[in-house]
């Protein structure tokens, strides 16, 4: 049997890295230093733990508003090109030192539009890839890449130069991101596909196996909220230097490589429910070690270890699900309501319930906390997601 013109389509491998390249370096200055920065511009746990929530609060609606302009309009392209080049020039005002009113207002903007241009290129991504989606991972592992370069040298940087000086360092990144928006577009798997034997959009979303996939996104968000807004400040307390957090950081990332890497191999092998058990099974366990064994360099550089499965399995994983859930043209909006119910509502709730955690009883029962959140999304994936199960319900996810 040949192949459809689809799947023979060349992809656009260089073009479509660069992008994940760009975004997520400027990421990787971005989470694990930003908490610093404000910490060093003199705010306390409660007042960080809310402009970062910030970040997940935009991701709520950033992605669907995004998505539906693009998706009304004759060239969707441009949406992506309008948001990269409004995330440079908003994030240029924290070049100026602001009160915690002149944050708040500046997060607002620069998260919004910095949270909607992802999305819209995942869907992008995934135009090029129609019945190769397991070689996302193959292309997204250039942001690991990006990611883990930047927090290795960042921390260097920040030791010598300050934490004040984060913003400076982070708008080449920015203006990278821009560079590579313009030399990308949507593939031919962008055509609308019919909406086969389980309807359209809203049709599929109401499926028991699709809302539960969402669920687990969605407490797998808030189990990282501890990680994602005090993993730094956490270690910091119990004695590390900036220089180390960076390393830490990137402990977890070049092990994200390797399985972001391999991912197509995994998926060729194992059901992605399995690997979606796995990477939720491993979440539980990192937290729990983080929580009970912060003052152990070794558990720690351990417990760093185990992000190749608790981040980067479980998002080739949902790539796979998302692909197959959500055909066509529905893919855009499937990923616009993945990163705004997932990283939005369960981002907000998991930087703002670690925050109150946090100040009430300190950093290790917020990540026991999250490890327990992560428990709950494994009886979610038994109970839902196993493949037994999704065989029933006939829900066509192949390995």
């Amino acid at each position: 049997m040949k192949a459809s013109p689809l799947a023979q389509a060349e992809i656009p491998m260089l073009r479509l890295s660069s992008f994940y390249f760009a975004y997520y370096a400027a990421l990787g200055a971005f989470t694990p230093y930003w908490g610093v920065y404000l910490k060093a511009r003199g705010h306390d746990a409660a007042a960080i733990s809310i402009l970062m929530s910030l970040w997940y609060a935009t991701r709520i609606f950033a992605p669907s508003t995004w998505s539906t302009l693009a998706s009304r309009s004759a060239h969707p392209i441009r949406w992506l090109r309008i948001g990269c080049l409004s995330t440079a020039l908003s994030f240029a005002v924290f070049i100026v030192p602001l009160d915690f009113t002149g944050l708040f207002l500046a997060m607002c903007v620069f998260c919004f539009v910095y949270n909607a241009v992802m999305p819209q290129f995942e869907a992008i991504t995934l135009s090029h890839l129609v019945g190769r989606s397991e070689r996302y991972g193959r292309i997204r592992v250039w942001g690991s890449i990006g990611f883990v370069l930047v927090v290795a040298l960042f921390g260097l940087l920040l030791d010598r130069l300050g934490e004040t000086t984060l913003p400076w360092l982070m708008l080449p990144l920015f203006a990278g991101l821009c560079v590579s928006s313009w030399f990308n577009d949507y593939g031919s798997g962008q055509s609308e596909a019919p909406a086969g034997k389980h309807g359209g959009f809203a049709a599929r979303l109401k499926r028991p196996e699709v809302a539960a996939f969402f669920g687990v996104a969605f407490l797998m968000q808030i189990c990282f909220g501890p990680y994602y807004t005090f993993y730094s400040i956490y270690l910091d307390e119990h004695g590390y230097s900036t220089s180390s957090l960076g390393i830490y950081w990137s402990i977890g990332v070049v092990l994200e490589i390797l399985v972001f890497a391999g991912s197509g191999w995994i998926l060729r092998r194992w059901h992605a429910a399995w690997v979606l058990l796995v990477s939720v099974l491993a979440a539980a366990v990192r937290w729990a070690m983080v929580a009970l064994f912060a003052d152990s360099a070794v558990l720690m550089a351990l417990a760093q270890a185990t992000h190749a499965l608790s981040f980067a399995a479980f998002f080739a994983a949902s790539m796979q699900f998302l692909a197959i859930f959500f055909p066509g043209r529905q893919n855009g909006h499937a990923q616009g309501v993945f990163y705004g119910f997932s990283s939005g509502v369960g981002g907000v709730l998991g930087a703002l319930l670690s925050g109150w955690v946090w100040e009430r009883s300190g950093g290790e029962m917020a990540f026991l906390l999250a490890s327990a959140v992560a428990v709950l999304a494994c009886v979610v994936v038994w109970v839902w997601l196993r493949p037994a199960r999704l065989q029933c319900m006939g829900s066509g996810v192949d390995k």
